[in-house]
């Protein structure tokens, strides 16, 4: 029997804690979409109004989380993940005692600003924790967490409105996350915020690391993969609906297989991320095969079970890229930058967040829905070009 030191263990009740956060802060980015029905029969709003709900809260992560990076960066990630989450999971709840369209939408850009804090705390808790030795596992279970959030938000919602009723749903999922933010301000201790320690140290650096193409691209990379995954996210169920008549059981069985699958590829993607430095090759590849696959639901209707198998290997490619992605950023990243690095890449989720609902609404609005899974094929594609341009950017500060 193999001992289990304590290192080890130390290192498992850190990524534990840091992954049920960012569990939740992707559990609640896709806790309204599958409510959109309701949505609009309750508000009496189009596509586009409720791809705006989506916007304002991208908005709010987008504007906020570089800065929020810089100051992870200079008094550490626990005590403002705690506060963060504690803020998005009041703000989600208080969505279901909404009394409009307008409030629903104020609250969303609350939900955004809170959202800010994750992936730069995150991702700072992580590097100062965490043995070197494992740091690609740690990112993959990490991610694993967040993909495990998304696949498990559609499912729970559905689950949770039928006895409960939408706002109820939103409500009970609002207290959980409130009981987590608990949890981590109890076991604060066990969260190391020593990169904070090596920021003050650079902390003229910044200005200039935010200058660099290498970062820049990896920007670019997250704002382009952002706009792909918005698109199946949000409006796969509908634009399937629309083209093929797909059931809706059949549509979001096919989303869920798609992030569940991903969650899986996440954690292969951390074993190969560890045993390799040829991290955009293995995002390149993975990328041309999603591209490939998206481009077949563009074009044929498969039925219930090609969808479902489609939908199951580009998830599970999608889920293996990500731990090469983190990779990628780190290697372009000096040591007291995590956060505002982090930060700042990651924000290109958000603004590809705020440019994607309100495009893909549009589309659907327009009858075009086998449009979105050409976007989403094409989009893919470009994405490649992004993670060859990081790797021939690598700055000669980069450590590794």
């Amino acid at each position: 029997m193999v001992a289990i030191t304590a290192d080890v263990r130390s290192d498992a009740r850190v990524i534990g804690l840091v992954s049920v956060a960012h569990f939740f802060s992707h559990f609640y980015v896709l806790a309204l979409p599958p409510l959109f029905p309701a949505l609009k029969e309750t508000y009496g709003v189009s596509y586009v109004a409720l791809g705006l709900l989506m916007a304002s809260m991208n908005i709010g992560t987008g504007v906020l989380q570089t800065p929020m990076g810089f100051l992870v960066d200079r008094i550490g990630g626990k005590l403002v993940l705690i506060l963060g989450l504690a803020l998005h999971a009041a703000a989600m709840g208080a969505i279901g005692f909404s009394n409009g369209y307008v409030m629903t939408l104020v609250l969303m850009g609350v939900a955004g600003i809170a959202n800010s804090v994750y992936h730069p705390a995150d991702y700072s808790i992580l590097n100062a924790s965490i043995d070197k030795r494992r740091i690609g596992r740690a990112f993959s279970i990490h991610t694993f967490a967040g993909f495990l959030g998304f696949a498990a938000a559609p499912m729970a919602m559905a689950l949770l409105t039928g006895p409960l009723g939408w706002r109820g749903a939103l409500i009970a999922t609002g207290a959980a996350g409130l009981i987590s933010a608990a949890v981590l301000l109890w076991q604060r201790n066990s969260l190391a915020d020593a990169a904070a320690a090596d920021a003050r140290k650079d902390a003229g650096i910044g200005g200039d690391l935010l200058r660099s193409p290498a970062i820049w691209l990896a920007f670019l990379f997250f704002t382009v993969l952002s706009c792909a995954g918005s698109g199946l996210n949000s409006f796969s169920v509908a634009a399937l609906d629309l083209a093929y008549g797909t059931p809706f059981w059949a549509a979001t069985t096919g989303l869920s297989v798609y992030l569940f699958a991903g969650a899986a590829g996440v954690l292969v993607g951390g074993w190969i991320a560890d045993r390799t430095e040829r991290h955009g090759t293995v995002a390149s590849v993975c990328l041309l095969a999603i591209a490939a696959g998206f481009a077949v639901v563009a074009m044929v209707d498969l039925g219930t079970v090609g969808y479902i198998a489609v939908m199951t290997a580009t998830g599970l490619l999608n889920g293996v890229i990500q731990p090469s992605r983190d990779m990628m950023v780190r290697a372009v990243t000096p040591p007291g930058s995590m956060g505002k690095v982090f930060g700042f890449v990651t924000s290109g989720f958000n603004v590809g967040g705020v440019i994607a609902p309100l495009f893909y609404g549009t589309l659907l609005d327009h009858g075009q829905a086998t449009a979105i899974f050409w976007l989403v094929a094409a989009l893919n594609l470009v994405s490649i070009l992004t993670v060859i341009s990081v790797r021939s950017r690598r700055p000669a500060f980069a450590g590794d």
